[in-house]
């Protein structure tokens, strides 16, 4: 064959290649959800706001995943909701067509020193959340402590409903670095039951009120001044309480600074959505794209709103991981005075 004539035919050849290297890969793309079910595990039984978020992300990210899956919901409680994080590490499929909604303290669990965590945090393909946490030190009008100065120099009395318990954690880390005074009363099984305990006298405050759960419960609370915040802290300072003191600001000791940064993580995690590990990388991004535009739906937006889901700031998973990644970045000696505080 002539040379000229052999040139001519390879460009042909690389050409149709050209054109059909990105059909084959549209195709496959849209195949993979293609007449398949997606399913997401939520780590928290019916009923609650874990399962609510679930039920609502299921009714809106099929239509922004190609293929337009089937979307289906598996609650797996237990253990606090290891039971669901120790399936999507160690026995989940692991094709794309299972994520997971988990509580925002199990990523942290093995770093916390909980031996019952079988897996590896950050080694999970983390794809996002709706929404972040702000936690505050809620006090009711009546008691005699209006700024941190005083909630360090006085004892107050903050519910929890035991040792272990979120609320309990939150109150000894700010005792540890801040050097507040607040004394747990064990007893008090969710926040719901801790408000009603300020209402009636029995406790002073609560250590970790959550400012989407009090405004959505006690609407009237902070505006009419029945209850007052003295110290606010999360992954950052809430434009909402603009003139509450920020916890990681007053930090001056380069330890105490990593120790809340690591603690505070689960609040900067929100709700989570995960992948297991091992999912082909497209496949993560794909999930991470449709969560995205889930969370832009305005449709999505509205129902959650109807239904008292609080969708603000979301996160991506990309800066999820990096949440992670610098969580477990902590340096040991950090890392042991987390376990203190976590196993007292």
């Amino acid at each position: 064959m002539p040379t000229m004539c052999r040139a001519k035919c390879i460009a042909a050849l690389v050409a149709a290649l050209g054109l059909c290297v990105p059909a084959a890969h549209a195709q496959s793309v849209v195949d993979v959800y293609k007449g398949k079910t997606l399913s997401i595990v939520v780590s928290s039984s019916t009923g609650g706001g874990y399962d609510a978020m679930a039920r609502a992300i299921a009714r809106f990210i099929g239509k922004h995943l190609p293929g337009n899956p089937t979307v289906v919901v598996r609650n797996m409680p237990g253990a606090g909701g290891l039971t669901a994080m120790n399936y999507l590490y160690n026995a989940a499929e692991k094709d794309g067509t299972v994520i997971g909604l988990v509580q925002n303290n199990t990523p942290m669990e093995p770093l916390f020193g909980t031996k019952e965590a079988r897996y590896d945090a950050p080694k999970f393909n983390w794809l996002g959340t709706p929404s972040f946490e702000t936690a505050m030190v809620l006090l009711w009008h009546r008691v005699p402590v209006n700024t941190v100065e005083e909630l360090k120099a006085k004892e107050t009395n903050m519910g929890a409903s035991g040792a272990n318990s979120t609320p309990a954690f939150y109150a000894r880390l700010l005792n540890a670095t801040l050097g507040t005074r607040m004394k747990l009363i064990n007893g008090y099984p969710g926040m719901s039951d801790g408000l009603l305990a300020m209402e009636r006298g029995e406790i002073d405050g609560y250590p970790s009120a959550f400012y989407s759960a009090l405004t959505s419960t006690r609407p009237n609370w902070l505006r009419d001044k029945l209850a007052k915040a003295i110290v606010q802290y999360g992954p950052e300072r809430l434009g909402e309480l603009s003139d509450v003191p920020f916890a990681p600001d007053l930090l001056t000791n380069s330890d105490d600074k990593l120790l809340m940064q690591a603690a505070l993580a689960p609040l900067a995690l929100g709700r989570p959505l995960v992948m297991p590990p091992g999912v082909a990388a497209e496949r993560v991004t794909m999930m991470r794209k449709a969560l995205t535009d889930t969370f832009a739906d305005m449709a999505f937006k509205a129902e959650a709103e109807k239904i008292g889901l609080i969708v603000n700031a979301p996160k991506t998973g990309e800066q999820l991981q990096d949440v992670i990644v610098r969580a477990y970045a902590t340096p040991s000696r950090v890392v042991e005075r987390l376990h203190k505080l976590n196993n007292p």
